[in-house]
């Protein structure tokens, strides 16, 4: 009965969204959609995009430390082959980013509109979430995270798009740091809902509170009105004073963005080839600053995929942890981008991203260098949680430190080709393709920090594994000191 209870709620949620038209709500009586003002306002849209983020990272989220008793529970996985399936469940969410990041962001930019694929991708996320509750075959469970997978760069390109369109290009990295914030709760509340509710009432319980979520965010996305809905009111309403009114407050509005200043270190003077005018956005890979940023990218999601992967199978090696107390665990690993994400992003703002981010991967050196210390018997009983712990949090500090400086620099390079190089990027600018290569690079560390590190400590150990990746820490950060921020151009 539970069950059927929980799929009837799925297809009213689908119901509900198919009958939705994607353009604006009720008309009121003067023709303007209904709560204009507030649905276009900067606050809003970042807040929406904040939400529609934070559900997707909570998707995934509340799924980690559940797989491992998933596997055993539902589908009889032998223990000696739960870290190789655990592994490519998580890199199959992955895969589908690194193939269709680039497309969506491509064509969202050609279309301009920015609402429906952003509801586009929260009807994937609700099919991958059904299918992965009453899945029964690691078939089904496969192409679920692969679904999964799909959604995910178009709610990240189209959603980020829409926040760059509407935040000041010296306030980014704050905007940037709230989102941060507010998809770290999502970060830190999945993991814990699912390893509870799990061990609690089981699969069904995690599925209801999935399908809340999703609830929530299709509202927040039938709401926000994008840039070129706003634009074609505008322009059909300009000289209406209600109208016109409305849009002087959103300009007052203190994120709303503003061109930055043309540089002509930026100004594109040679002949550029057909493919690069269709997919603009590949001129900025000739800034060696454009291509640190990704790399950051990669290596922060790598050492991200890492934890996901091991740290449940880590726990419940040496501390005989049920999936609630592994998903617990995770709170000291991504409190840290709860506490410190808008912190990091006023810090970027103010003093660069070369000095934060050298700061973020420094930090990490020593801390995932310890990740082996729990496994050595240096310290015995619950001291050994306690460290295990501490080194987690210490790790989640230097992540946070290095995830807004990434996005904010790779988005201030290509501010600066655009504002030097008028209508070479097209009517709507390159940004959906900005973060459909972030996404690509990202998911590739997802893809890569699962499969490098599960092989690695089963291979061997965990002491290893922090020693290796504490290496490509110092190199990143050796590497980000040399060549990012703005004083280098």
């Amino acid at each position: 009965m539970r069950t059927l209870l929980k799929r009837d709620e799925a297809r009213i949620l689908t119901t509900a969204l198919l009958s939705t038209s994607f353009s604006p709500l009720d008309m009121t009586a003067n023709g303007k959609p209904w709560g204009l003002h507030w649905r276009s306002m900067p606050s809003f849209i970042v807040t929406t995009v904040a939400i529609g983020l934070f559900t997707d990272l909570f998707l995934y989220g509340i799924m980690v430390p559940i797989l491992p008793f998933l596997l055993q529970d539902r589908l009889s996985i032998p223990g000696n082959q739960i870290q190789s399936y655990t592994s490519a469940l998580l890199a199959a969410y992955a895969g589908p980013s690194l193939l269709f990041a680039i497309p969506a962001g491509w064509v969202t930019d050609k279309i301009g509109a920015r609402q429906r694929p952003f509801l586009a991708g929260l009807l994937l996320q609700l099919f991958a979430t059904t299918a992965m509750t009453f899945g029964k075959t690691m078939t089904v469970l496969v192409i679920a995270r692969l679904v999964q997978g799909l959604a995910a760069p178009v709610v990240w390109t189209t959603g980020l798009a829409m926040v760059q369109e509407t935040t000041d290009p010296d306030r980014i990295g704050e905007a940037i740091g709230v989102i941060f914030a507010v998809i770290s709760v999502g970060e830190v509340a999945a993991p814990v809902v699912g390893g509870v509710l799990y061990d609690e009432v089981g699969i069904a319980g995690v599925f209801g509170v999935a399908i809340g979520i999703l609830s929530v965010d299709v509202v927040m996305r039938i709401l926000v009105l994008d840039k070129k809905t706003l634009a074609g009111y505008e322009a059909a309403n300009m000289h209406d004073p209600a109208s016109n009114a409305a849009a002087e407050e959103r300009e007052r509005e203190p994120l709303l963005a503003s061109p930055p200043p043309s540089n002509d270190a930026y100004k594109i003077r040679e002949q550029v080839g057909s493919f690069t005018r269709a997919v603009p956005i590949f001129y900025c890979f000739r800034e060696p600053r454009f291509i640190m940023a990704f790399m950051m990218t990669l290596v922060q999601a790598t050492f991200r995929g890492i934890f996901d992967a091991t740290v449940p199978i880590e726990a419940q090696s040496l501390f005989h942890f049920s999936s609630q107390t592994v998903g617990l665990l995770f709170i000291t690993l991504f409190v840290p981008h709860l506490t410190l994400s808008h912190v990091v992003g006023r810090s970027v703002d103010k003093y660069g991203t070369r000095a934060v981010a050298t700061a973020g991967f420094v930090l990490l050196v020593p801390c995932l260098a310890a990740l082996g210390l729990p496994s050595q018997q240096c310290v015995a009983g619950s001291a050994k949680v306690v460290l295990f712990c501490v080194i987690l949090a210490l790790n989640g500090i230097g992540l946070c430190m290095v995830s807004t400086p990434a996005f904010v620099e790779a988005i201030r390079v290509t501010q600066r080709y655009e504002a030097s190089n008028p209508g070479f990027f097209g009517e709507y600018g390159p940004y959906a393709q900005l973060y459909g290569f972030n996404c690509l690079f990202f998911s590739a560390g997802l893809t890569i920090g699962p499969i490098v590190g599960g092989v690695l400590r089963d291979v061997f150990g965990y002491g290893v594994v922090g020693i290796l990746f504490s290496v490509v820490s110092g190199v990143t950060a050796a590497l980000a000191f040399t060549i990012i921020g703005d004083g280098r151009r």
